[in-house]
């Protein structure tokens, strides 16, 4: 109930902001995104402070459509269909203007299980069930409300500026990309055979720099991510006869550390790689030896035959532990890869990366232009590639406040990064460079 009291106040105000100029004709972007941005700068505080978690993002992806509807696209809702054959809830607007090429731009619209510790007057207070039935906070920690809101003010610019471009532009709401299974659903519902496939795909995400400024990746630009659970198994026994058993607590131990060999002495030292276990349960009391350990492993890396070679190092070496540690042949562990939480490497399409660079460099400058290196989080844009048979680019949006920025550099103290319940982007000017050059990027591309 209040997350949906909250969308429908935003939705009040953002009927107030719709009232563009759409006789723009040869209006300048920059004059149309300040018209925008008092309107934007409500909506983003209101979409903040009403988050919803992967899979449950019916209230935000509702108030998308609508804000879609009134800018005058087409559009569907519901699109996505997950394994478990629920329906996904994202959005789809199209706007056709003549022939010409289709562009697809992205926005997530998920939020994270983080209790936000901002003390921001728009900070959110919503709580929430996780997938195992806990009660946790909910928060905007990762910037999606900035690209929700960016791509209200981008639909509402490109309708104002219909005389200046011509082709067909294709918005997506993508649910769940922070559980990596959202662009996957609304591809398995058919996504480019209901809506017509792209010639084009561009996103943003927000970044720890300072606002005002961006940066293109050309090439790798964010890791793949495999999950992967390991049990490893062995014979119970009581705590003071650890001879009767064989101890998987140990092993497991064994385990974790013989791991960090995988990428130190099997992947080649220029193939950057991750390996991490985030979680390990063994055990009920202190003096039983358990039959088994359970651990969830992520792993991060930008080619697929270094993927495979962590998956079977980490296959073997379970294995050799368990062997080494006398367990038994029917004992041996079990490794299982999660495909449905496993995404492929983001890997940004080099001429499109170069044009995007060009565009950016012109139109603010190339000191607001930065250099930046890929990195091994994760995303799920790069599905709507088509494993790079669509050339597609996500490039960075600087969210930080540029006087802070400065100081962390002075001392060396870094600022709350993405996922911190302390992550607060400064919404000016981060909203207005947003979505001047995704704005930007759509015109020069849709020519």
């Amino acid at each position: 109930m209040q997350i949906g009291h909250r969308i429908a106040a935003c939705g009040i105000v953002l009927a107030a902001a719709v009232g563009i100029t759409t006789a723009a004709g040869a209006q300048e972007v920059p004059a149309l995104v300040g018209q925008q941005l008092p309107g934007l700068l409500t909506t983003y505080k209101s979409i903040h402070a009403a988050p919803e978690l992967s899979h449950h993002e019916a209230q935000t992806s509702a108030m998308l459509a609508e804000e879609l509807r009134k800018a005058g696209y087409s559009v569907t809702e519901r699109v996505g269909k997950y394994p478990d054959g629920s329906q996904a809830y994202g959005v789809v607007g199209i706007l056709k203007n003549g022939a010409g090429p289709t562009l697809l731009i992205r926005t997530d619209l998920d939020a994270l299980p983080v209790t936000e510790d901002t003390g921001l007057p728009y900070a959110s207070t919503v709580r929430s069930k996780n997938p195992a039935g806990q009660d946790v906070g909910v928060m905007h920690a990762c910037g999606h409300d900035i690209h929700i809101t960016t791509m209200i003010g981008v639909a509402r610019n490109m309708v104002a500026l219909k005389s200046q471009w011509h082709g067909t532009l294709m918005l997506i709401g993508q649910p769940s990309e922070e559980t990596i299974d959202g662009a996957k659903a609304m591809m398995a519902d058919h996504l480019y055979e209901r809506f017509g496939r792209p010639d084009l795909a561009i996103a943003l995400h927000d970044s720890n720099f300072a606002a005002g400024k961006v940066s293109v990746v050309s090439g790798p630009a964010l890791a793949s991510s495999t999950s992967i659970d390991v049990i490893m198994r062995g014979v119970g026994s009581h705590g003071a006869a650890p001879e009767a058993g064989k101890d998987p607590i140990v092993m497991a131990s064994e385990f974790v550390v013989a791991l960090q060999t995988i990428v130190s002495r099997s992947i080649p030292p220029d193939q950057p790689a991750v390996v991490t276990v985030g979680d390990i349960h063994g055990g009920t009391k202190r003096n039983i030896i358990p039959n088994e350990v359970k651990m969830e492993l992520t792993t991060r890396c930008y080619s697929e035959a270094v993927r495979q070679t962590i998956i079977s190092g980490v296959e073997r070496t379970a294995k050799g532990i368990a062997i080494a540690g006398g367990v038994p042949e029917d004992r041996m562990p079990i490794v299982k890869v999660l495909d449905d939480e496993s995404t492929p490497a983001t890997i940004n399409d080099v001429e499109l990366s170069t044009r995007l660079q060009k565009i950016f460099v012109a139109k603010l400058g190339a000191e607001n232009v930065i250099d930046k290196q890929a990195i091994m989080g994760s995303e799920d844009f790069g599905i709507f590639s088509m494993n790079h048979k669509i050339p597609a680019v996500i490039f960075w949006l600087g969210a930080y406040d540029p006087k802070k920025v400065a100081e962390s550099e002075r001392t060396g103290v870094a600022l709350p990064s993405p996922h911190s319940p302390f992550f607060a982007p400064l919404p000016e000017p981060t909203l207005r460079t947003g979505v001047t050059v995704m704005t930007d990027a759509a015109l020069a591309l849709l020519q």
